[in-house]
């Protein structure tokens, strides 16, 4: 039986399909994506709110201050200055004589308007002080610390507003100390109040802090002599017939050992008991 005979693919044809063969196999290229300079006004603060009237950092290196820039690309440390008539920061990169330029915060804050786009590469990018001495203002970031702070007031005020009368007491006795057994109810509550909005963060940690209930039951036992704690701090006992309850362990809080005993085996019945004189 005859068979039929294959015809041979135009040369053309088989170069097209090799093409497209190797476009397919060809691995995807990953391009990195370098976030882009905008070109904007910029402050500059100092940390930790210092403003003094005026405050002057290293615009140049010098023997005396390091003012150097490591490129992690090339390998190399890079000789950073300010330059007013130069576009660089970096000083291999500069041309011609060079006018140096002072980098000076007046009461705090240093504005460089956008035309310094040198300055503010240097001040943004490279210098070795920044986010040690100064920080960059942005108005985004400080928008969204604020809404972290409103939310977390408002998580903070909801608890406080909820939360029972002997909790409250609890929590304000850090704050206040023994002041807060003579406060009624109401200031009690303003007080709680007040404090969780001006310390959300305190007052949450506070609120989640089991011991602090713990600690506070042992202090109205001392304040109601329904125990005792010695001069020097070291033991608790029954007020009503000495008999000894347990060591505070070297150089740890009465109160928070006591609450830690709360805990222990023997210390539940103690617990217990001192809740029951309390009522």
């Amino acid at each position: 039986m005859a068979t039929k005979k294959q015809t041979a693919k135009p040369a053309a044809t088989q170069v097209k399909e090799s093409q497209e063969t190797a476009v397919i196999d060809a691995p995807v290229k990953q391009v990195s994506v370098t976030p882009k300079w905008e070109q904007k006004n910029r402050t500059y603060i100092l940390k930790h709110g210092k403003s003094p009237l005026t405050h002057t950092i290293p615009s140049k290196h010098t023997t005396k201050y390091s003012l150097l820039y490591f490129d992690k690309e090339e390998g190399i440390q890079k000789e950073l200055r300010y330059a007013t008539n130069q576009s660089s920061p970096f000083k291999a990169e500069q041309k011609g004589e060079a006018t140096i330029g002072h980098i000076t915060f007046e009461n705090g804050s240093l504005m460089v308007p956008k035309e310094k786009q040198n300055l503010q590469k240097l001040l943004s990018l490279y210098h070795p002080l920044k986010d040690k001495l100064y920080f960059e203002f942005d108005n985004v970031e400080v928008a969204e610390d604020e809404l972290d702070t409103l939310e977390l007031q408002i998580e903070a005020l909801n608890a406080a507003k909820s939360m029972d009368i002997d909790q409250a007491e609890a929590i304000m006795r850090t704050e206040v100390g023994s002041k807060v057994s003579k406060m009624s109810s109401k200031e009690l509550k303003r007080d709680l109040l007040l404090f969780a909005r001006n310390n959300p963060y305190l007052f949450l940690d506070l609120a989640n802090d089991e011991n602090v209930g713990l600690r506070n039951l042992a202090i109205l036992a001392t304040e109601n002599n329904i125990i005792t704690l010695s001069q020097d701090q070291r033991t608790f006992s029954w007020t009503s017939n000495g008999r000894k309850l347990m060591t505070v362990p070297f150089d740890e809080n009465p109160y928070s050992a006591m609450a830690a005993f709360f805990k222990t085996d023997e210390g539940v019945e103690v617990f217990k008991s001192i809740e029951k004189k309390l009522k």
